[in-house]
């Protein structure tokens, strides 16, 4: 790959290590998903377990499933969808809205379209580390009028987790992230921190954005790059259409990941204890039979 340009911002851009595009796949009760982190070509990217791009149309959705060990985040990009778990907690998120969900010792909710047409958003599981596996599930959730953003040098972005263009998210991250919604206008070049030890990706949602080198090739939509170490990454639009994107970050937790669908822990033996409390609804599943 061509050498990147010496940035006055960063000292050591990151490069693009891997790149592949996320294929659709059915999910749920009728939904389409983009898996690019949770699949074959990328089980695990520590902290991050799974990357979804989500369309869904009423009646599909996603029935009443469980989780435990890690959070959701939900940012909607298009449409709405209702929300509800088995404490009587709801509520509907809708464009531009984001729900952190710490699923902690077990949540079992649903997620089902709230509006007609197609609903779409993106789905992000980061994992929790063995300390704060069990603990009490939380949510926070943010309408879209209420997310941080600001606009500067025809880059709008708006902060989900984390920081950019001296703006900073109210979001708490348990385990510490950045997630960064970007927008460029032709002709903007962006230049974006990112601390030094964290894994960082990059997924295009539109337009097309030359990434790390200005030489590379241009990258569409529905592809994911990952990126090598560095202090930062640098983004182009050498088009002539608007390019947004997503930039997500996170400290790797450095600890053994053994999955079974939606509970993620440490060993197999928790994993099996997680089985039985939840078909006996103990240790946190106690109103799975409701």
């Amino acid at each position: 790959m061509p050498e990147t340009e010496i940035s006055s911002v960063l000292r050591e851009p990151r490069f693009v290590v891997k790149k592949f595009q996320a294929i659709a796949q059915r999910e749920g009760a009728g939904a389409v998903v983009r898996r690019s982190i949770g699949r074959f070509e990328l089980r695990y990217f520590d902290p991050f377990l799974v990357l979804d791009e989500f369309q869904v149309t009423a009646p599909g959705g996603f029935p009443d499933h469980p989780h435990r060990g890690f959070e959701t985040v939900t940012y909607m990009l298009q449409g709405a969808v209702t929300h509800e778990d088995f404490k009587g907690h709801k509520g509907t998120i809708r464009a531009g809205d984001l729900q952190w969900m710490t699923a902690g010792k077990g949540i079992v909710h649903s997620e089902m379209p709230a509006s007609q047409g197609t609903q779409k958003g993106l789905q992000l599981w980061i994992n929790l580390s063995s300390k704060h596996k069990m603990i009490e599930p939380r949510y926070q959730e943010m309408l879209s009028k209420d997310v941080a953003e600001v606009s500067k040098d025809g880059i709008k972005v708006r902060v989900i987790a984390g920081e950019a263009l001296g703006t900073k998210s109210q979001i708490y991250t348990r385990t510490p992230t950045m997630y960064l919604d970007f927008t460029l206008k032709p002709g903007a070049h962006l230049q974006q921190p990112i601390p030094f030890k964290w894994n960082s990706f990059i997924y295009v949602l539109e337009g097309e954005g030359v990434f790390c080198s200005k030489e590379s090739s241009p990258t569409k939509p529905h592809y994911i790059l990952l990126l090598g170490s560095g202090d930062g990454v640098e983004a182009w639009n050498q088009s002539s259409k608007l390019l947004r994107f997503i930039l997500v970050g996170g400290e790797p937790l450095g600890e053994p990941v053994v999955q079974y669908g939606p509970f993620v822990m440490n060993t197999q033996e928790e994993i099996d204890q997680t089985i039985d409390d939840y078909e006996y609804c103990i240790n946190g599943f106690e109103n799975a039979k409701h």
